[in-house]
């Protein structure tokens, strides 16, 4: 069943050049039953990562185009009146899906994120009554641009960005990679060529075999010092919640599997601890005026010693 992931990321890679660690980071995000919040300046190529991971999934896709006019129906659901029928009848929204794009979520009001968001953890709503369920893999890919300021835009606040298990930043291409990027798009569109490789039921096992991945104890006290510096750090005004380490734990498992490995190294953890905690801290008033979010994570990491285990392989 890696064999798919692999070829997966190899076909979305000639889509989205010079992003191999993004992509890797979507489909641990994939396996660990999170979500992924995307965030760079326009242009960027966040909603077409989004597209090309959906479009290589064999499974139902939805993309939301979040405006302050969009209402929690909109994304839900409503019931509606018809009448031929002089009955009221169910129009599933766009979160009944495998794959949905929340395309500029910053830009919907907060009643209408909470929406999202609720369906997010609990895999259910509710409209008018009737509690409709998610089919799983269930998987959430939200973009919003930091640029922005508040013109016309709602940040997410603290406990709703809690729900997305990584915050990753697309970035700007390096010289080759925006080089490889014009020579791959100047005669057609690669998008256009994607195929389904990856069927909804492997991802469903994969999930079951990270489940299965051994953490060590000295991991496990390694990933909690870590989380627990974050309540004690003299920057950091909210910490990482014990939500926040478990689906960090399964993050690193996730990634254990993707290497091919029955077992987490301690490095599987450092490596995934910006993405786990850049959107989770909340600096202090002194602290921000110091350091960015960024600095006083590499602070944290630099802090905790990385237990030694034999035969570690990244």
């Amino acid at each position: 069943m890696l064999h798919s992931i692999d070829q997966a990321k190899k076909t979305i890679g000639q889509v989205i050049i010079g992003k191999d660690e993004i992509i890797e980071l979507l489909f641990t995000a994939l396996l660990s039953d999170g979500h992924v919040l995307l965030e760079s300046v326009p242009g960027s190529g966040k909603t077409k990562l989004a597209k090309s991971f959906a479009k290589i999934m064999n499974g139902q896709f939805s993309r939301v185009q979040f405006t302050p006019d969009v209402l929690p129906s909109d994304v839900t659901g409503i019931q509606f009146f018809n009448p031929k029928t002089q009955e009221f009848e169910l129009r599933e929204g766009p979160v009944m899906t495998n794959v949905l794009l929340a395309d500029e979520v910053n830009r919907a009001t907060p009643k209408t994120q909470s929406s999202l968001l609720e369906v997010m953890e609990e895999k259910q709503t509710t409209v008018d009554g009737e509690t409709l369920h998610m089919t799983p893999p269930f998987f959430v890919i939200a973009t919003q641009n930091p640029v922005e300021g508040n013109h016309g835009t709602f940040p997410l606040p603290e406990a709703q960005l809690d729900r997305f298990l990584f915050k990753l930043n697309m970035g700007y291409p390096s010289m080759k990679e925006e080089k490889d990027i014009l020579n791959a798009y100047r005669l057609e569109e690669p998008l256009q060529a994607l195929r389904a490789s990856l069927e909804m039921e492997e991802v469903l096992q994969l999930r079951e075999e990270v489940k299965k991945i051994t953490v060590a104890e000295d991991t496990v006290n390694y990933l909690l010092d870590l989380v627990r510096l974050t309540r004690n750090h003299p920057d950091i005004e909210l910490g990482v919640s014990t939500r926040g380490a478990l689906v960090f734990m399964r993050a690193v498992q996730a990634r254990a599997l993707l290497k091919e490995r029955s077992y987490v190294t301690p490095n599987d953890v450092k490596v995934l601890v910006p993405y786990v905690f850049g959107h989770r801290i909340v600096l202090s008033m002194e602290g921000s005026l110091r350091k960015t979010t960024e600095q006083v994570v590499a602070e944290i990491i630099e802090q905790v010693p990385v237990p030694v285990e034999a035969g570690e392989n990244s």
